[in-house]
């Protein structure tokens, strides 16, 4: 399944708009609806895609997570990505993102989501005719309470079609890995994505929401590219699984487009399970807490059964609730507009000539800290001047850096009185520096960079990853080139720090 870029743009506004094995014991017997008579869903594609003997289904899962024993475990992962092709090819990857879940953890419920590969729908799929799904380790249970509520309160968006379940693959194959690593296998909600419209993506996102906590684990599966070289592969999986990573709809949607505009030979799909990361991206863009973590990366010519001239990637990863730290630094809503109000009246007095006015401040906006103050007119760039020093008071800083926003931008002449009310202001309230030696620790998309080397510097704010449509290395590069003066390749020698920024705007 292709996304078209039309519809790229249409989520985009929608969103603005929104903002142990054959032993292995069953829970949650409530969930079932006791009035439905057992329904199996028979494994399709058993000795296929994975082998269809119970024996060979547990050496074969051993040895994918074997590379992984040692991993430390987490009880707050909420979501994973995997891979659905062949275990041959793609078993590893995805042994490696389920290895890093507590396999004591007492998840409510799985839910499975993934495309179609077998039926056009333009609606999403819910199975509420199977009371139970079979794999060569056992029956698993679905919850078929959730399937049929799903359907029931939201008849224009999920729907049952057999054709979607039958012969699917996507969420079959990853069975047989959460009946081996969980002590307690949950019940499923098993879930078909056989429609590219966003806005309908937005409004599964929200149908979901309900169970996008610690008690579920969503399992979203997708291969990557499709059929391009080995080479070739690299580069569009590296481009794609950055912007993945940093849990970006805009950097996705741009990398997509930027995969597509490029026509690199064969590649039919940067991922063909995009509707369903879209879905969880949604959710993660609307809870900053959470974190996505890359884990691995592999493609089918890295197994002995592929070859370089025409493969599939596939990327792991693990989503989890970031721990909040005690000592962060954060703004009330009525601080944020405290200093948008300071900004705002600071130009102001100044376009005016008149001294800048007292202002009682909380003790929190009196904390050292650097900001950056960006003028907009218009939807155009007026002026953008920023301090890094922990020196003077944040509401100080944002004080002076609005003045010179407005009035020392050497690429653009001083506002005047008469612009002032067509100018909207940003303000980004910079934490404190951190430095970084390889740019592995560097989280595009989530953290601006600033580099120095000998008296030059310049930096990217954390929004400009979501503004353009560049890997991590060009970021760098355009820094290092454009802001900092250093050269194209000046930032692999020069000192990289990494800081956030809390962003806020009129």
């Amino acid at each position: 399944m292709t996304f078209r870029q039309p519809l790229l743009l249409l989520l985009l506004a929608a969103l603005a708009n929104t903002m142990a094995c054959s032993g292995t014991k069953v829970r949650n017997a409530e969930i079932q609806d006791t009035t439905m008579e057992k329904t199996v869903r028979r494994a399709a594609v058993a000795g296929s895609f994975y082998p269809g003997s119970k024996e060979e289904v547990l050496q074969q899962l051993k040895d994918c997570f074997k590379p992984f024993l040692k991993c430390k475990q987490r009880s707050d992962i909420q979501a994973v990505i995997v891979p659905h092709a062949g275990w041959v090819y793609s078993g590893e990857v995805a042994a490696s993102a389920y290895a890093r879940i507590d396999s004591s953890k007492h998840y409510e419920r799985i839910f499975l989501i993934g495309p179609s590969h077998q039926v056009w729908l333009d609606a999403v799929s819910v199975n509420t005719a199977a009371t139970h799904y079979a794999t060569p380790l056992g029956e698993v249970p679905v919850d078929t309470a959730v399937c049929q509520a799903l359907v029931s309160k939201n008849p224009g968006l999920f729907k049952y079609d057999p054709r979607a379940h039958a012969r699917e693959h996507c969420l079959e194959v990853q069975l047989p890995f959460l009946q081996y690593h969980f002590e307690e296998m949950p019940p499923i909600v098993p879930v078909i994505i056989a429609t590219d419209q966003f806005d309908k993506l937005v409004d599964l996102n929200e149908a979901l929401s309900p169970w996008f906590n610690e008690r579920n684990l969503f399992v979203i599966s997708s291969d990557f590219s499709h059929y391009p070289s080995y080479k070739d592969a690299l580069k569009a999986d590296g481009r794609t699984g950055e912007a993945i990573e940093s849990g970006s709809i805009q950097m996705l949607a741009n990398a997509i487009e930027r995969n597509a505009s490029e026509n690199i030979p064969g590649l039919s799909t940067s991922a063909c399970g995009s509707a369903a990361i879209f879905t969880l991206l949604i959710y993660n863009q609307r809870n900053p807490q959470l974190h996505v973590e890359h884990i691995l990366y592999r493609n089918s010519g890295d197994s002995e059964y592929g070859d370089h001239e025409r493969v599939v990637g596939y990327h792991s990863y693990i989503v989890y609730q970031q721990t909040n730290d005690p000592s962060a630094f954060t703004l009330s809503p009525q601080e944020k507009q405290t200093l948008l109000k300071i900004a705002r009246s600071s130009i102001e007095d100044s376009c005016r000539h008149q001294p800048a006015k007292p202002v009682e401040v909380s003790e929190n906006l009196k904390t050292p800290l650097g900001a950056f103050v960006t003028l907009h007119k218009n939807g155009r760039l007026r002026g953008c001047i920023g301090h890094f020093g922990e020196d003077i008071p944040l509401y100080k800083t944002v004080s002076q850096m609005a003045r010179s926003a407005a009035f020392e931008d050497p690429r653009f002449p001083a506002v005047t009185s008469d612009e002032m009310k067509d100018i909207e202001i940003e303000i980004s309230v910079l934490t404190p520096l951190k430095r970084i030696n390889d740019i592995g620790e560097f989280k595009y998309g989530q953290q601006g960079i600033y580099m120095r080397k000998g008296y030059r510097s310049g930096t990217f704010l954390p929004q400009v990853a979501h503004e353009v449509n560049w890997t991590k290395e060009e970021f760098l590069g355009h820094c290092a080139q454009d802001k900092a003066g250093i050269g194209w390749y000046g930032w692999k020698d020069a000192e990289l720090y990494t800081y956030e920024a809390i962003l806020f705007e009129e």
